[in-house]
């Protein structure tokens, strides 16, 4: 085996654990603090944590990453130098950044989200100054990762990430009592600075020699801020949305927050795995074959086709059993069955995001081997806009479950138009494969579906507790899909056969 195939093994079972890691988390939030003012303050502090790692992994990491491996390869020192320049840049920027956002806090956050309820307000401004003060290890988190990835050290970073969410899951357990949800951010500051120490050791142990330097190359410098405002921009669209749904919900009722963050977070679980494993592979192949257009197309249809076979049926699996799903994650302590029907409400408007978020990565990456950023920039923000209208049409009769309902919309939207986009260069019948894909994988997906509604219209499996429910149902709806998969779409089925023999397949489309 490969040190690379090695590598992706490992990072793919981190990721998973450090998703799990997060649902443990969530899980003792929940039954400590149940759904309050706490955890509504915890959940918008936080909010600016995840824009800035999402500016940083998504944004500087895009452009820093193929402009410093370039430059080394034409001139080590030079590179070096400059690398170490932009590292010192960035340390000052955000440590002059966290001072001024400390302050600026008590101004920001009420700007932001309003100040309907006096205990929220308070508890998300001491949070957020937490989070502020600390920004500068929270921002070279980010920032070591593209200095790892350049020497194609990977593991450390995903343990720096799992250090954050272990850290924060800890100091619940021992320090609840003390600092109550205050705990859970020391925690997470503490994990993130442990994790910083591993990635620099790593770093050093790469060979990266640490200068003191803030002179770099005009031309990199010139080259890096061009691309870098863009890059920015387009990162942090997505987050930008949250930002508006947290805005909306954090002005209507107590709680509004936290049903829906417990909900998104189960929703994103199959998407996520499916991009951390799948989706890299996929990615790889159509970078290779950007200028062979039919190999492209095949393995686009491909992505397409392993999204949908995929990602459909869990979705619709989930509208079935999430109620369970819940139930065994959150309930128990503060958490009530209250709060499980009013998540559950939550995470029936989410469905549509699970399918979407994983075909619309592929759509995405499809874009960026085209080389068509520009495009997918232009459709990005019209999400924007898309998103605080129909938050502000919805929210009216609905209440926040309007915001989920909203969200759905818009990803609905937004995966159709990278899709038409990506295809454009195509005959339209390459892209009407996709719709008649989508009922191919239905039929199976309601022969699965049939028999976990019956059981549950028909018998008192509802009142088992919520495991052993899960426990019965899950493997019933597997079998029965794999048996619709076979007889309703054979070619289908071979696909995901060659997919769970040899993921080497893919590559013959």
């Amino acid at each position: 085996m490969s040190g690379l195939k090695k590598t992706a093994i490992w990072i793919t079972m981190l990721s998973i654990l450090l998703k799990l890691l997060g649902f443990v988390r969530e899980s003792m939030m929940a039954r400590e603090f149940g759904v309050s003012e706490s955890t509504d303050g915890f959940l918008l502090s936080f909010t600016f944590v995840t824009l800035i790692l999402a500016l940083i992994a998504n944004g500087f990491n895009s452009v820093f990453l193929p402009h410093y491996v370039k430059h080394r390869k034409a001139d080590v020192e030079k590179a070096e130098r400059n690398a170490n320049s932009i590292l010192n840049y960035t340390t000052i920027f955000f440590l002059v950044g966290s001072v001024a956002a400390y302050f600026l806090a008590p101004y920001i956050v009420p700007f932001l989200y309003g100040d309907r309820s006096a205990l929220t307000l308070e508890i998300t401004i001491e949070l957020t100054q937490v989070f502020f003060i600390f920004m500068v290890v929270i921002a070279l988190s980010g920032v070591l990762e593209s200095y790892l990835q350049a020497r194609r050290i990977f593991v450390p970073t995903q343990i720096s990430k799992i250090m954050g969410t272990l850290m924060a899951t800890v100091f619940l357990v021992l320090f609840a009592d003390l600092w109550g949800i205050y705990s859970m951010a020391y925690g997470f500051v503490f994990g993130t600075f442990l994790g910083v120490v591993i990635q620099f050791v790593s770093l050093k142990r790469g060979g990266f020699k640490w200068m003191p330097s803030l002179k770099f190359d005009e031309e990199f410098g010139r080259n890096f801020l061009i691309l870098l405002a863009p890059a920015l921009l387009h990162s942090s669209v997505g987050h930008i949305n949250v930002f508006v749904n947290k805005m909306f919900a954090a002005r209507i009722d107590t709680g509004a927050t936290t049903y829906l963050n417990n909900a998104s977070l189960l929703m994103s679980i199959p998407s996520t795995i499916f991009t951390t494993t799948i989706v890299a592979i996929i990615f790889t192949l159509l970078s290779e074959q950007a200028q062979q257009k039919e190999k492209f197309k095949n393995t686009l249809y491909m992505g397409y086709q392993i999204g949908m076979m995929t990602l459909l049926p869990i979705a619709v699996g989930t509208f079935l059993v999430g109620k369970a799903a819940i139930s065994f994650i959150y309930e128990g302590g503060k958490f009530t069955p209250e709060d499980t029907a009013n998540t559950y409400y939550v995470l029936q408007l989410y469905i549509p995001i699970i399918l979407t978020q994983g075909l619309l990565v592929i759509g995405v990456k499809g874009l960026y081997a085209q080389e068509k950023t520009k495009k997918l920039l232009s459709i990005s923000s019209t999400t924007i806009i898309l998103n605080a209208v129909l938050n502000y049409a919805f929210i009216q009769p609905m209440g926040y479950p309007g915001l989920a309902l909203s969200s759905s919309v818009v990803a609905v939207y937004y995966v159709s138009a990278v899709t038409y986009a990506v295809y454009q260069d195509y005959d339209k019948s390459e892209l009407m494969q996709i719709p008649a894909l989508f009922f191919k994988v239905l039929i199976p997906t309601i022969i699965m579906a049939l028999p976990i509604y019956l059981i549950q219209t028909l018998t008192d499996i509802e009142s088992l507790y919520a495991l052993w429910e899960l426990v019965i149902l899950v493997p019933i709806g597997i079998v029965f899909y794999v048996i619709g998969l076979y007889v309703f779409y054979r070619e289908g089925f071979r696909q995901m056969m060659r997919l769970v023999k040899d993921r080497k397949s893919m590559k013959q489309g």
